[in-house]
């Protein structure tokens, strides 16, 4: 019951966008650290819109057709996807090219990407902790 409360879905959003973050923030701190080497790609982590697809998709009523299946090797028109199936991915940017030796890393923007990442862990962390203390709160009064 309790488990399948809004605010214990928030909390796992909250937890699973801090793992996010934090692989975020190493691939940052690769992209920075091979800013000089020589056809380096850079990499990218990418989460947000394959959660907000799920989202989306589970949310909406009209693209939900359930076929039959007569055989279990047949793909079903409809599969339901929980939120926690959403994983991140790590892409690499093939396509650009900053430099004449082929690196792609622009500093600047991994600075900023960085400085973003810090302001939207900080934020997971003030929300997460006050969904705790409310929990902590209501526990209290029981």
């Amino acid at each position: 019951m309790f488990e399948n409360s809004g605010m214990m879905r928030l909390n796992y959003l909250l937890e699973r966008g801090l793992d996010v973050e934090s692989l975020r923030r190493r691939v940052i701190a690769n992209n920075i650290a091979n800013v000089d080497v020589p056809h380096f790609k850079r990499s990218e982590v990418n989460f947000e819109s394959e959660l907000r697809r799920v989202i989306d998709y589970n949310n909406s009523q009209d693209s939900r057709y359930q076929g039959m299946v007569s055989d279990h090797r047949h793909i079903p028109f409809y599969v339901e996807r929980d939120i926690r199936s959403v994983s991140p991915r790590i892409n690499l940017d093939y396509n650009t090219t900053m430099r004449n030796d082929g690196n792609n890393v622009d500093i600047e923007k991994e600075i900023v990407d960085a400085s973003k990442n810090q302001m939207r862990y900080n934020a997971m962390i003030a929300s997460l902790s006050n969904n705790f203390r409310m929990l902590k709160i209501a526990m209290r009064q029981i």
